[in-house]
């Protein structure tokens, strides 16, 4: 059964200037997995802004409680490049907490906006 939907969207260009800025946002937001591709490289603006969205759009399914840390909310990538939700912590007590099982996730990014979509389930 679907508990709860969050969606959220990122201005890309807004989100880049972000990270250059303050060159440890992306360490306190990501992962070191979150922020490199498979081979290794870092991975662009456009798909760190997406796993952003992913995050914020997690936290509004849990109903935005205080104490949520970043990074008990991981959005990784199989072999294939889907990206899928792992949730530890903070992030895995809420969601017990509200009979939360079963996350589906969705990202995309296209003309300088990056959003994703996710569905929480019991």
């Amino acid at each position: 059964m679907i508990v709860a939907v969050g969606i959220d969207v990122v201005l890309v260009e807004r989100f880049a200037r972000a990270l250059d800025r303050t060159p440890l946002l992306g360490v306190r937001l990501f992962t070191e997995d979150e922020r490199l591709t498979g081979s290794g490289s870092p991975r662009s603006a456009e798909s760190l802004a997406a796993r952003f969205a992913a995050k914020e759009a997690v936290a509004k399914a849990l109903g935005a409680p205080a104490g949520l840390r970043w990074h008990d909310c991981e959005i990784v990538s199989d072999p294939d490049g889907r990206p899928w939700l792992t949730v530890s912590g903070t992030v895995a007590a809420a969601a017990t907490e509200r009979g939360i099982n079963r996350w589906h996730l969705s990202l995309s990014h296209d003309g300088g906006i990056a959003s994703a979509m996710v569905v929480a389930e019991s």
